[in-house]
């Protein structure tokens, strides 16, 4: 019999189950539920529903007893940024924001009252992105002191549902980096930034690292499920999982985790805490076996994803791409990384208005309007290599573009010809796959990181776009 492995995979938009088990040598994925996410728009606020969530996690646990491939252990991943506040009964205390809502404007200046936005840097060598955690906790210190003073326990979300898996709260490292509170020299909190920023001390834990055992199932959930497994921390930030399963055999590589977000970047053995990177807006983020996620945040495909919403979801991403196609000659181009495009009422009316504002046509139909997102989105990846390659000292083959958006042909072919680089594609299902890789590894299925990223390069089909040179 296979031993089998569950992947709780929850992305901003969409959460899926998968089950993965070794066949003949190859990684063999299994997706057996799938299930919507979103923030919830109430009382003028954007809400996680962790409740919800939470059902969804059990009902996912579920299919596995129905069809009888019980897992050994499963893990959790989620996008990163958003936390959970306890209370000394272990109740939720306040408001689980989601990181697109606007409760955190000006709060990077106060933040900066306390500590220079350098030094800040310095620090922790995290990308200033205004929904960091940092300012998200401001915001609560500011605007909801209460709520701070009820808080016992600081959870990161994927760090959360294991609590209420186990009853255990251990805190990850990975995804913990993305707050902007952790130190790149220890791999701990930063406590004296804490302290410094007014926040409660004792309710940040001690972090761990991914391949940590957090306990096995609650009784409760053992009875609402059917069964019994370990729960094992993988790198529950999203991309750090997506990162781990990048097919990279030898040398260094660039990589798109391509989702709702585009985080581009490289792996380093040391965090880049320099003056350069943060001028840059590159980021340092907790990768597994200590290793550092150089890279940069970039809109995504967040952007197309709003498109298609817009019209009632009538077209497929390859439809949608194919219309780019199309109309790829539309020359306009937009900076997606404005912060416009964070959060619009309307996607298509924010790209249509930066277009009237810098003079360019206007796209009118939903092909142009996709022509002008992955264009603009393909420029971006080609300007951040260069920027790579210049803070790195180093020059770079090939891009591999892992993640959902890794099945853009159309997109990865614009990528190919910006950067002037061979891309790589695949795999799709990259954050379920490192996810279980973490598993895997801890279970002594594969020996370490580079045994566990050959079996991923044999497993899944890499389709190779070649730059189209021109003259």
């Amino acid at each position: 019999m296979a031993a089998y492995y569950l992947a709780v995979d929850i992305g901003a938009s969409s959460g899926r189950h998968i089950l993965g088990h070794l066949e003949n040598g190859k990684l063999v994925l299994e997706e057996i539920y799938r299930f919507e996410n979103g923030m919830d728009k109430r009382d003028g606020k954007l809400l996680w529903d962790t409740g919800r969530l939470f059902s969804e996690i059990i009902n996912g646990m579920k299919k596995c007893k129905e069809i009888n491939k019980i897992p050994v252990s499963m893990s959790l991943d989620t996008w990163a940024v958003d936390y959970v506040l306890l209370d000394e009964k272990d109740r939720i205390a306040g408001d689980v924001y989601g990181y697109r809502d606007s409760r955190t404007a000006g709060m990077d200046e106060e933040v900066y009252r306390l500590i220079p936005e350098k030094e800040l840097y310095a620090r922790t060598g995290i990308q200033k992105q205004i929904f960091n955690t940092i300012y998200q906790l401001m915001a609560v210190k500011i605007q909801t002191p209460e709520v701070l003073e009820k808080a016992k326990t600081f959870l990161m979300l994927p760090d959360y549902f294991q609590f209420l898996l186990t009853g255990n709260k251990l805190c990850e490292y990975t995804n913990a980096t993305s707050t902007q509170l952790v130190s790149p020299e220890n791999k701990q909190w930063d406590r004296q930034l804490i302290r410094l920023l007014g926040y409660p001390e004792e309710m940040f834990g001690t972090l761990h690292m991914p391949g940590t055992e957090a306990g096995n199932l609650k009784e409760d959930i053992k009875k609402q499920t059917g069964f019994d497994c370990k729960v094992i921390m993988c790198a529950s930030h999203d991309t750090a999982s997506a990162v781990m399963a990048m097919p990279v055999l030898k040398g260094d590589g660039l990589y798109i985790s391509s989702g709702t977000w585009s985080l581009m970047g490289t792996e380093l053995m040391q965090a880049d805490c320099s003056e350069k990177s943060r001028l840059g807006n590159f980021t340092n983020e907790g990768g597994y076996d200590s290793r550092f996620r150089y890279l940069k945040n970039i809109m995504g495909l967040w952007m197309i994803q709003s498109v298609r919403h817009e019209h009632g979801d009538a077209w497929s991403f390859a439809q949608l791409c194919a219309m780019a196609a199309q109309n790829g000659d539309f020359p306009s181009r937009v900076d997606v990384n404005d912060a416009v495009f964070l959060a619009p009422d309307s996607m298509t009316e924010a790209v249509r208005d930066y277009c009237r504002r810098t003079k360019q046509p206007v796209p009118e139909t939903a092909g142009e309007i996709s022509a002008v997102i992955y264009a603009s989105l393909a420029a971006c990846y080609g300007e951040t290599v260069q920027e790579l390659e210049r803070n790195t000292g180093k020059t770079y083959s090939g891009i591999h573009i892992i993640g959902g958006g890794s099945n853009a042909d159309y997109l990865n072919q614009l990528t190919a010809d910006a950067a002037a680089k061979t891309v790589y594609a695949g795999p799709g299902e990259a954050t379920a796959a490192g996810n279980l890789m973490a598993q895997m590894i801890s279970a002594g299925e594969f020996a370490d990181l580079a045994e566990a990223r050959t079996c991923v390069y044999d497993s899944f089909g890499i389709q190779v776009y070649e730059p189209h040179l021109t003259a």
